[in-house]
């Protein structure tokens, strides 16, 4: 089999296509083993679809599933427009629902999920926190200083909430920068497409950014966000790093 080794913004994942709509969770935790395998923070599988361009299924390092990616959307989105040779228009189905995007040449900007589950902010651990749902579910706290991200206190989080887990700083009325915790990887990833996507809501909600924002994950890559009809649109550059035939012998 083919695999294609994809890098956005710091995430990394291994794409391939198939014809086949099946549960490949033993094959994701090998693909993104990064000392036996080819090495990614997820999988992702582009299967045909009779009214869409494509769907997908999306498997985490640890072989979980994931309703939604959004970095992962960039990349499938770069993978069926240079590698499939569908449109720079492309309408795809995830767990989440319906995604939207626009590839042009190594840029993509993908429409995500609606957001949803917005929940009151509450204490804890002498931090301010927040919850909603932008495909998946993620925890935000807003900090003086990203030095003030805690390992330990995010696995908690991430254990009692079964959520995500992001420290953003606010640089300015349109800039931010953000660090996260993903579930399924089970550790700090250099960036997280939906995390980003949450802290850019709820900063924005608490009126503490514009509607259009540069936002810089750990992986010191900018992206840009922005907010229309309450939708919210990621646009950042994407890397096709390599092509790779993996032997599964023994």
């Amino acid at each position: 089999m083919k695999f294609y080794k994809y890098c956005a913004s710091g995430n990394d994942f291994v794409v391939f296509a198939d014809n086949d709509k099946q549960y490949r969770s033993e094959l994701a935790k090998k693909i993104c083993n990064r000392y036996e395998g080819i090495g990614a923070d997820g999988m992702i599988v582009i299967l045909p679809h009779e009214r869409y361009d494509f769907e997908w299924e999306f498997y985490n390092c640890d072989g979980s599933r994931a309703n939604m990616c959004g970095n992962g959307a960039r990349a499938a989105a770069h993978f069926a427009h240079h590698v499939l040779k569908k449109s720079q228009y492309l309408n795809f189905i995830t767990k989440a629902g319906l995604i939207k995007s626009y590839v042009d040449n190594n840029v993509v900007e993908v429409r995500l999920s609606g957001v949803k589950d917005v929940k009151d902010a509450f204490e804890y651990k002498d931090r301010i926190w927040q919850m909603c749902n932008t495909g998946v579910p993620h925890l935000v706290t807003f900090s003086k200083s990203l030095s003030e991200f805690d390992l330990n206190l995010c696995k908690e989080l991430r254990d009692k909430y079964n959520a995500n887990v992001n420290f953003a700083k606010i640089e300015g009325n349109d800039y931010i920068r953000v660090r996260t915790f993903e579930r399924g990887v089970e550790a700090e990833t250099l960036a997280c497409g939906t995390g980003m996507g949450a802290c850019f809501y709820l900063a924005h909600l608490n009126n503490k950014v514009s509607n259009n924002v540069k936002i810089r994950p750990k992986s010191n890559e900018d992206l840009y966000l922005r907010l229309e009809d309450d939708q919210i649109y990621l646009k950042g550059k994407v890397r096709c790093c390599f092509e790779a035939d993996y032997n599964f012998t023994n």
